[in-house]
């Protein structure tokens, strides 16, 4: 029996259509903007219901980050969809210049994003997209991990003033966080408790984590597994107060090992409390058409991988406790 058993499958851009029609019953300057992909990022119910609260601005990303940060200054809160890919790379100066440098309320929603795309490849994929968003001062960055947690974060950052980065997928994938779970913003959520080893994690693998530490409960190692939504800000206090019990640290997201999750708690670490630590990211490399579980395990991302950074994780820091220990200098 999993610590999280699962609820539902449901794919997490769902989860943004239904927050995002949510949000829009709830507060009338909420509107929303699409570059030709209505269906992909599951807009159809706000487009339907909310039709002069919508626009659909076609190919055209460039446009419809300028047209967002426009809309602000009437006081709209603009939710823009598209691939990741196409919400960061294609647009960064639009982003960077016109809604970060300027400070505006707008909620950059990205669907179909790291390797679980799939079949599209390498040229739709995007695994550099986090770093490139946390990079940019006042943005802040949320991962959810499955469809109730994507609903939830839509709505939350609808009441969030100032730029955001959603990014969400494409698959369908388990639905285990409880519906009435608390979300907010900043604050990471401790799913398992654990004395042996730190596993943070966001997005799809978050569902990886959780079942590396039930293969791990049977190898008798207790790993906590912290689900790290936001990136940006990180819950320093969070990751600390766990790193402080187990001396250990896995790291697991869907994106490149460079810029994103465990760069950000490395960073902490490192101007605070040094400490092992183990990456289960993509290896600096784009990467290539197959399906999701496919490239997961190919890519090093998958549950058994994250069984072996923990079990690394763990050896290194009895290491570095016997190197430390005043009797073994004697």
């Amino acid at each position: 029996m999993a610590a999280y058993p699962i609820l539902d499958q449901k794919d997490t851009r769902s989860g943004f259509g239904a927050g995002l029609l949510e949000l829009g019953n709830r507060d009338e300057r909420v509107v929303a903007l699409c570059a030709d992909l209505i269906g992909s990022l599951k807009m159809d119910a706000f487009a339907k219901q909310f039709p002069d609260r919508f626009f659909q601005v076609g190919i055209a990303e460039a446009n419809m980050m300028g047209i967002a940060a426009g809309l602000t200054i009437g006081g709209k809160i603009p939710f823009t969809g598209t691939f990741a890919n196409f919400s960061t790379g294609r647009v960064y100066d639009q982003i960077r210049q016109s809604i970060a440098y300027a400070g505006k309320n707008v909620k950059i929603c990205a669907s179909h994003a790291g390797l679980t795309l799939g079949e599209d490849g390498a040229t739709h994929q995007i695994l550099e997209d986090i770093g490139l968003m946390r990079m940019l001062p006042g943005m802040t960055v949320i991962v959810p991990c499955d469809y109730n947690q994507t609903k939830q974060a839509t709505i939350a950052i609808g009441a969030h003033e100032g730029p955001v980065y959603l990014r969400f997928g494409r698959p369908k994938w388990p639905v285990f966080i409880p519906a009435d779970l608390p979300f907010e913003i900043g604050k990471a959520q401790r799913l398992v408790e654990g004395s042996d080893v730190s596993i943070f994690a966001c997005g799809h693998l978050v569902w990886k984590a959780l079942q590396a530490a039930e293969e791990l409960a049977k190898r008798n190692i207790s790993a906590e597994v912290i689900n790290v939504h936001t990136i940006k800000p990180l819950d320093e206090e969070a990751v600390l107060s766990s790193v402080r019990k187990t001396k250990c640290v896995v790291t697991c997201e869907e994106h490149n090992r460079y810029g994103g999750l465990g760069d950000a708690i490395a960073q902490l670490l490192a101007r605070t409390l040094p400490t092992p630590q183990e990456y289960v990211a993509v290896n600096d490399s784009f990467g290539e058409s197959g399906t999701a579980d496919q490239l997961l395990k190919k890519y090093g991302l998958d549950t058994p991988d994250v069984v072996q950074a923990a079990e690394s994780a763990k050896d290194r820091a009895q290491i570095v406790a016997i190197r430390d220990n005043p009797l073994h200098r004697l």
